[in-house]
């Protein structure tokens, strides 16, 4: 039988895509939380007319 030397270039190569696409994901979804988190409260309905009269409706 004759030996063959290794060739991991194929591996290596796959290991630093999967590092790489790794990486990426966990930077987007940190991204992604950080947004979620510094939006404001948006009140469901608008607070009162200031001065008092009834809303004008079409």
């Amino acid at each position: 039988m004759t030996d063959k030397p290794k060739n991991n270039n194929a591996r290596n190569a796959a290991l630093a895509a999967a590092g790489a696409i790794g990486s990426a994901a966990i930077a987007a979804a940190l991204l992604y939380a950080g947004k979620r988190m510094k939006k404001p409260n948006e009140p469901t309905q608008p607070g009162p007319i200031p001065s008092g009269e009834p809303p004008e409706t079409d």
